[in-house]
């Protein structure tokens, strides 16, 4: 794969992180919705390292 399709990876799991960090900050953070991001970001991580 490209170096510029990794950036984009790269890119789209420090958003995941950063919403991630947003919502467990939040007085009531909604469950369901981490869930689903931390899914999304574990996709992108092991899609980063089958590129690697």
């Amino acid at each position: 794969m490209s170096i510029s399709h990794l950036s984009a990876l790269k890119s789209r799991h420090a958003d995941l992180d950063a919403k991630i960090a947003n919502e467990e900050r939040r007085p009531c953070p909604d469950t369901g919705l981490l869930a689903q991001l931390k899914k999304q970001k574990l996709r992108l991580k092991e899609e980063m390292a089958a590129t690697a």
